[in-house]
């Protein structure tokens, strides 16, 4: 089954100005996803998506792929799957047909090879249509989330059926990162958005799952790069 990674990265980043390229802890940022991908046995090919010149220079000196992304699939405002789709639409016309998507944004360089393996084994253990990466959530909407009510009251935003005094004995919520997503291109050719299959996930320590989009997620990013506490999550 031919397995297909890769990372869409556009040039024009509002919360933080070329981002994607941006030196982080002396290489950019981009650098990151491709040498994780590098590392999975699975992955045959690797492609960068974008529309920026200096984007598309600094994956070719990676050894990887370009795919020029059309302008309006590059906007603030444009849908992610339709990038996916032109990527597939693509390879499968220039590079011959594959099985397996694999996206790996830039935005999310802490991430290591296991993340990556561990969504793949997912998808073809539990015959999904895509595997998400999630991490274990800060809030709860079982117990310290709520809603404002007409009255100007506040509510819980799910009541659970017993009181739930402490967070440790709410349901576990996460939330989804950008670590990883792995689909079966089929999934994604007739499908619009990731919920409208069968999802499972693979969870991803807190540590590994920043996802870059302002500076203060950059200083943080760079700092964790440079601790023991990293080396301890890897």
């Amino acid at each position: 089954m031919k397995t297909v990674a890769f990372i869409f990265a556009r040039g024009g980043s509002k919360g933080l100005p070329g981002k994607n390229i941006k030196p982080l802890n002396g290489k950019p940022l981009l650098q990151y996803s491709i040498e994780t991908a590098k590392k999975i046995m699975q992955i045959s090919e690797i492609f960068v998506s974008t529309d920026c010149a200096e984007i598309a220079a600094v994956a070719i000196k990676n050894g990887v792929k370009v795919i020029n992304r059309p302008a309006y699939l590059a906007t603030d405002t444009s849908p992610e799957w339709l990038s996916w789709r032109h990527a597939i639409e693509y390879v499968s016309e220039n590079f011959g047909p594959f099985q397996r998507f694999v996206s790996l944004p830039a935005t999310s360089p802490l991430r290591n090879n296991q993340d990556v393996q561990s969504a793949l084994d997912k998808l073809d253990s539990t015959a999904a249509d895509i595997c998400i990466s999630v991490t274990p959530a800060n809030r709860s909407p079982y117990f310290n989330m709520v809603r404002l009510q007409s009255d100007d009251s506040v509510e819980i935003v799910i009541k659970s059926e017993r009181a739930v005094s402490r967070r440790q004995d709410a349901p576990a919520v996460f939330d989804i990162t950008t670590v990883v997503y792995a689909a079966t291109v089929p999934f994604i050719q007739q499908h619009s958005s990731i919920f409208s299959g069968k999802v499972v996930a693979t969870v991803v320590p807190k540590i590994r799952a920043v996802d870059i989009d302002d500076i203060y997620d950059f200083m943080f990013a760079e700092t964790v790069l440079q601790s023991e506490l990293y080396d301890a999550g890897k």
